[in-house]
């Protein structure tokens, strides 16, 4: 065969393949290269069993709000927490676009619990349950405060000594992550500024602070973007952007952070 009949041969063959490619994929190509890009630039992730071992608790009594007490903090840590969006399957209906306190519980106590979060339906079937435990506790699902999540944490996870901490700062949410303890924070989402959600923005969102990194940045697992895992929001826009809910004057709703325990 001809080189030129070769090559011809070729094009025909892998032009076609390559636009069916990047038109069926296109979207998959782009968010792994993203996710790729973003942990080459983060510290390895590490699991709970590898975060809590060095940790040497104090001998003295603690009181409930106060963080733990570890000699030193590393310089940067990230917590290998599972991820998953609050819309497992990209169906952003009423129930999915109020679900990121119910993601943000999983994600911490299937890391808690050295567990995985193993697919789509996983995720969703775990959600779903959480809902309606909500619904039967409460009467509702959406918008619950970090009191409520935190009494979500307890009940429905068995993590009986969960804390909700109303006086931190950055170094008492290091101090937690260096423990091996993920944050759920609630949040003004609109004031995260972040660019993958759908304008302009949730007025209450919930994520997790998963580590930090050595250049000033908490790195988190946002459920409200599929591109959410290990997103990255420097201290200042975080720690602002942190509110609970107050009936929906979000940015005046209290500071506050969730510890899973």
């Amino acid at each position: 065969m001809k080189p030129r009949k070769f090559i011809l041969i070729f094009l025909v063959l892998f032009i076609p393949l390559s636009i069916f490619v990047l038109f069926t994929y296109g979207g998959k190509i782009k968010d792994w290269m993203v996710l790729w890009q973003r942990k080459a630039s983060l510290p390895p992730a590490i699991s709970y069993e590898q975060a809590t071992n060095p940790i040497q608790p104090s001998s003295a009594p603690v009181p409930n709000e106060q963080p733990p007490i570890i000699t030193s903090l590393p310089p940067s840590i990230n917590l290998g927490v599972p991820f998953t969006p609050q819309a497992p399957f990209a169906n952003w209906d009423e129930v999915h676009e109020e679900a990121c306190e119910e993601a943000s519980l999983l994600m911490v106590a299937r890391y808690k619990k050295g567990g995985t979060i193993d697919s789509p339906s996983d995720a969703e079937q775990e959600l779903f349950k959480l809902v309606d435990f909500e619904n039967k506790i409460f009467g509702y699902y959406k918008d619950t405060t970090a009191e409520e999540t935190a009494r979500v944490g307890r009940e429905y996870y068995g993590f009986k000594k969960t804390r909700v901490i109303y006086e931190f700062t950055v170094d008492t949410i290091k101090r937690e992550l260096a423990a091996g303890n993920p944050i759920i924070v609630p949040a003004a989402g609109r004031e995260l500024g972040n660019p993958y959600f759908t304008s302009p923005g949730p007025l209450y969102h919930m994520l997790v602070i998963r580590g930090y990194t050595s250049d000033g940045k908490f790195i988190t697992n946002d459920p409200g973007t599929r591109r959410g895992e290990e997103y990255t929001y420097k201290f200042d826009i975080l720690m602002n952007a942190i509110h609970d809910w107050n009936g929906g004057d979000v940015v005046n709703g209290k500071k506050v952070i969730i510890v899973l325990e």
